[in-house]
């Protein structure tokens, strides 16, 4: 029991980042039907990036090492949707409603994504350090122990969370985004810029997966490839919950994470792997869209 415990811990633990890099990809198929297989390159990017940070605050500021992880969050955020917003604006934006072009184009970004990353950072994979507060555990009990990273990603998480809430259902633009994936049409003759929600929606959505590289750097090494490990998992996650919605993004993160954790306790990998994809193959079975899929006229034409 004590084992179960730990393992399901782990899942909420994958849940959250598993969250952090699916929410942004489904906000943004579900607004404009993009499939972005670039998109486990911004979790790359943001890994690097909190490699830079921690290396600059390493050399110029060794006194406050201990809070470069606030830093590098916002660096993350800041340097994949900037890239995101310049991608979408230059190369996206052409590919809406080409869904096969959509996937050959961002693939082959992708591909160019990780060889930039490997000729400025090498080839093998960089390990970043953890400020002393995260290298600790929490003992429950003997058996029981939660590990300071992970509560902290956790944590990372839930704000990110109550952000995009406040973001989408609370604001003026949230309202804007959630008019644009309802009825792109009716929406732009109300005066509503759907090519600017598009750019910035993107952007935000990128700026999230690097955040879910910076978290990812605390759990393990990073490299050029590191975000195509997550990238399939993120996808399964929007699939089952539903693209464009928040919960549904919850619930398919959750699912895959807490699933994939305690099935492969039970097995072995391999096999955990197999059957939460069975799962969730049964799943669609009985809902297409997902579980918790929008209704709206563009998305059943």
């Amino acid at each position: 029991m004590q084992e179960l415990i730990m393992q399901l811990f782990n899942g909420i633990s994958l849940s959250s980042i598993l969250f952090l890099s699916s929410v942004g990809l489904a906000i943004t198929f579900g607004l404009m039907g993009v499939i972005n297989m670039a998109h486990g390159e911004f979790i790359m990017i943001g890994a690097y990036t909190t490699y830079i940070v921690q290396n600059v605050f390493i050399d110029k500021f060794p006194n406050l090492f201990n809070y470069y992880i606030f830093f590098a969050v916002v660096f993350s955020f800041l340097v994949s949707s900037i890239i995101g917003y310049l991608l979408e604006r230059l190369i996206i934006c052409h590919l809406y409603g080409r869904i096969v072009d959509s996937l050959l184009v961002t693939w082959g970004i992708s591909l160019v994504l990780q060889q930039l990353a490997r000729s400025i950072f090498g080839a093998p994979n960089v390990s970043v350090r953890m400020p002393g507060y995260l290298q600790g555990n929490i003992h429950l009990t003997d058996n029981i122990v939660f590990p300071n990273n992970r509560i902290f990603i956790l944590f990372l998480a839930l704000v990110c969370l109550v952000l995009i809430y406040i973001l989408m259902y609370r604001s003026r633009y949230g309202r804007n985004v959630l008019a644009v994936m309802q009825n792109r049409e009716m929406a732009a003759s109300l005066g509503i810029s759907t090519r600017r929600v598009d750019s910035l929606t993107f952007a935000i959505g990128s700026g999230l997966a690097g955040i879910a590289g910076c978290a990812i750097t605390w759990i393990g090494a990073i490299g050029p490839t590191i975000g195509t490990s997550y990238i399939i998992d993120s996808f399964v996650a929007v699939v089952a919950g539903g693209a464009g919605t928040i919960v549904g993004t919850i619930f398919g993160a959750s699912f895959i994470g807490i699933g994939e954790t305690v099935f492969e306790f039970l097995t072995t990998s391999s096999i955990g792997k197999v059957l939460i994809f069975t799962c969730v193959i049964i799943l669609l079975q009985f809902r297409p869209k997902g579980l918790f899929a929008i209704k709206t006229r563009v998305l059943d034409d």
